[in-house]
């Protein structure tokens, strides 16, 4: 039987799921909880969509620091959006995340540190797609509690970042947040673009065990990004 390349991903994950299939397992450090397969998949997923992003805000200060130049208030910001799950001292602590990416690439959000706010947006976005409070659940039960709806918006909107990250630009024509702009010895950092595509696949692979497909994302400069709110 042949199998095209774009067929291995669906493959590999089915795999898994039947390698890990087998009734509930116990997994370290959430209390002797029985949870199925497929949530263990999630929260696997979740980890690494949260550890992904606070590196791609690490590697985003190191190209835009002019954001926040004191590199220990970066790595406490960091610890707050990650870790302790707020911006102090920002309005944008209770926005959903669409208002508040809407505000990064704005033309004055109101807050001078657009990483921190970038990441503060993406964490939430990753928060309400999956509905939940950490990176670690361990009230699901089974991957249905992820609303297909929200995993495909989620979709959309982190497949927006990157397209905004490449176009949006202030007056004076610069753009808001450097990222695969060569450097002076001529090496193009693809960094940003390997960690957002990561995530892209595993929420790529979650819809797809929840039955459902990717949306065909096309963009247009007007485009909105969308509420992961039901």
């Amino acid at each position: 039987m042949y199998f095209s390349s774009r067929h291995i991903p669906k493959l590999l994950l089915m795999l898994s799921l039947l390698i890990a299939l087998g009734g509930c397992g116990n997994k370290g450090g959430m209390g002797g909880i029985l949870t199925t397969s497929d949530v263990l998949i999630i929260q696997h997923h979740l980890r690494q969509h949260y550890s992904c992003l606070e590196e791609f805000c690490r590697r985003l200060y190191l190209k835009n620091p002019k954001y926040e130049t004191d590199l220990k208030k970066r790595e406490q910001k960091l610890h707050n959006i990650f870790k302790k799950r707020t911006l102090p001292d920002t309005p944008y602590d209770k926005l959903p995340s669409n208002e508040v990416l809407t505000a990064v690439f704005s033309a004055d959000p109101g807050y001078h540190d657009r990483v921190a706010l970038l990441g503060l947006g993406l964490r939430k976005s990753i928060d309400e797609g999956y509905k939940q409070e950490g990176p670690d659940n361990d009230k699901m039960v089974t991957s249905l509690q992820v609303p297909l709806e929200l995993l495909k918006r989620l979709y959309s909107n982190i497949s927006q970042v990157k397209w905004r990250l490449k176009i949006h630009r202030d007056n004076q024509q610069k753009l808001y947040l450097l990222t695969n702009a060569k450097a002076p010895d001529g090496h193009l950092n693809m960094g940003y673009e390997v960690l957002l595509t990561k995530i892209l696949t595993r929420i790529e692979d979650d819809i797809y065990m929840r039955g459902g497909n990717p949306p065909n994302v096309i963009f247009k400069m007007s485009t909105m990004f969308f509420t992961l709110f039901l």
